[in-house]
C-alpha cells in the first residue's frame, strides 16, 4: 500500500480509502450486508488501508454503525476515520452536539479522525457561520474528540474558492474524476485548494461505477487499444497520478472490488501513466461527454421525493438507453414501465425539492420531463 501525507499534522494516509456509502445490501438502503461488509473493510485495513469515510445520513443513518462494528477486535486502532456533520439537517446550535455525540455512540469511538462539515454550498455555508459551527468545531478540537477539520463540496468553482478563502481548513473533499474534470470545483478547484495548502479527498473516482463497468462504445475504445489494464484501474492511477491528492475514495460494494481496487493502489507507484493510456483517456473522455445526457451519480441525496419518485432509476433508465444503445430502449421502456406509477418520472410535480439537494446541480425536473416523454 502506498501512503501520502494529509492535514495538518501530515498523517499518513493510504491512497486509497474506503468509501462506507455504497455497502453490499440485502435490497433495501438500510439493509447492511453486514457480514460481507465487516469483512470487506477488514481485508481492505489488513492490506493497508487506513482511511475509512463515513456519514451520518449514508445507508438511511445506518452506515456508521456499520462501520462501528466493522472496527472492533482493535481495527480501530489502525485506521483514521472519517465521518460528516449533516448540514442541511442542523437547525440550532444544539444540533452540532446532538449529531456529532450520535456519530461518536454509532462509530464506537471517542474522537473522529478527520471530520468534514457534508456538502457545504453556496446556501450552507452562510448559515453553518451563524449558527457558529467553525467556534463549536474548535471547541471539540480543543477537547480531542475531533482531529483535523474540512468539508466536502458539491458546488461550482466560485463557491469553492469563497469557502476555501473563509477558513484555515485542513482538507476538503471533492468529486472528480476522467469525465468530471470540468465539474463543481474541477481541476481548478484541485489546483486551488492545493495553493491555499488543504489536503485533498477524492470522492466519486469511478462516477457512480459507470467508468468501472463501461458500455460497448466505451469497452470498444478499451479494446481497440489492446490494453491489459482494467478501466477502474486506469481510472484510479488517473488521480494518483496527481501529487495534490492525498487520498482517492472508493465506495466498494464486493469483495471482488475490494481486492482489485487494493491491487491498483499497492502497485500505483510502480506503473504511472503511460503515453499510450493517457491518449486512451482522452478519447474516453470524449465518448463519454457525448454518451450520458444526466450527470447522475446515484447518490440519493435528492431522495426521498415527495411526491414517491425513484429520481435516480429514472436517470439511471434514459441513461442506459443513450449509452447502450441498440434493443435498450425496449428494455429500458419495460423496466420503466414495470415501476409503480408514482415512482415513475410522469409523477413528478414539479416542487424541485430534489434540485435544492442534488450534488450535481441537476435540472432534475427538465430531465424528469424529459425521461417520461421518452418512455411514457
Amino acid at each position: 500500500m502506498q501512503y501520502r501525507t494529509l492535514g495538518k499534522k501530515q498523517k499518513k494516509v493510504s491512497i486509497l480509502g474506503f468509501g462506507t456509502m455504497r455497502l453490499p445490501t440485502r435490497g433495501t438502503e438500510a439493509d447492511i450486508d453486514e457480514p460481507t461488509a465487516i469483512q470487506m473493510l477488514r481485508y481492505a485495513i489488513d492490506h493497508g488501508v487506513n482511511y475509512i469515510d463515513s456519514a451520518y445520513t449514508y445507508h438511511g443513518e445506518k452506515s456508521e454503525s456499520l462501520t462501528g462494528n466493522a472496527l472492533k477486535d482493535g481495527y480501530r486502532q489502525k485506521v483514521y476515520i472519517a465521518t460528516k456533520m449533516p448540514v442541511w439537517l442542523v437547525e440550532k446550535k444544539d444540533d452540532f452536539d446532538r449529531f456529532f455525540n450520535n456519530q461518536l455512540s454509532r462509530l464506537q469511538t471517542d474522537h473522529i479522525d478527520f471530520y468534514l462539515l457534508h456538502c457545504l454550498q453556496k446556501n450552507s455555508w452562510p448559515k453553518m457561520k451563524k449558527l457558529g459551527v467553525i467556534k463549536w468545531a474548535e471547541k471539540a478540537q480543543s477537547d480531542g474528540h475531533i482531529g483535523e477539520l474540512g468539508f466536502s463540496f458539491h458546488d461550482h468553482y466560485d463557491v469553492f474558492t469563497g469557502i476555501v478563502d473563509s477558513y484555515d481548513w485542513s482538507f476538503c473533499q471533492l468529486q472528480y474524476n476522467i469525465v468530471n474534470e470540468d465539474v463543481q470545483a474541477g481541476t481548478k478547484g484541485l489546483h486551488y485548494a492545493a495553493r491555499k495548502g488543504l489536503g485533498i479527498v477524492i470522492m466519486e473516482p469511478l462516477f457512480g461505477g459507470s467508468l468501472a463497468n463501461p458500455p460497448p462504445p466505451i469497452k470498444e475504445i478499451w479494446d481497440r487499444a489492446g490494453t491489459k489494464c482494467r478501466p477502474a484501474d486506469v481510472a484510479f492511477r488517473w488521480l494518483w497520478d496527481k501529487p495534490e491528492i492525498s487520498v482517492v475514495l472508493s465506495g466498494m460494494n464486493n469483495m471482488e472490488q475490494t481486492r482489485q481496487n487494493v491491487e491498483s493502489a499497492n502497485r500505483s507507484l510502480e506503473s504511472w501513466l503511460n503515453k499510450k493510456e493517457r491518449a486512451i483517456i482522452s478519447e474516453i473522455q470524449k465518448a463519454y461527454r457525448k454518451l450520458s445526457p444526466i450527470p447522475c451519480t446515484k447518490c440519493r441525496y435528492c431522495m426521498p421525493c415527495p411526491s414517491g419518485l425513484d429520481i435516480p432509476v429514472n436517470f439511471e433508465l434514459y441513461n442506459n438507453m443513450t449509452i447502450f444503445q441498440g434493443n435498450t430502449l425496449s428494455l429500458c421502456r419495460n423496466l420503466y414501465n414495470t415501476l409503480p406509477e408514482s415512482q415513475r418520472a410522469g409523477a413528478c410535480k414539479k416542487c424541485k425539492t430534489c434540485e435544492k439537494k442534488c450534488p450535481q446541480q441537476i435540472s432534475i425536473v427538465e430531465m424528469l420531463e424529459r425521461v417520461h416523454k421518452q418512455f411514457a
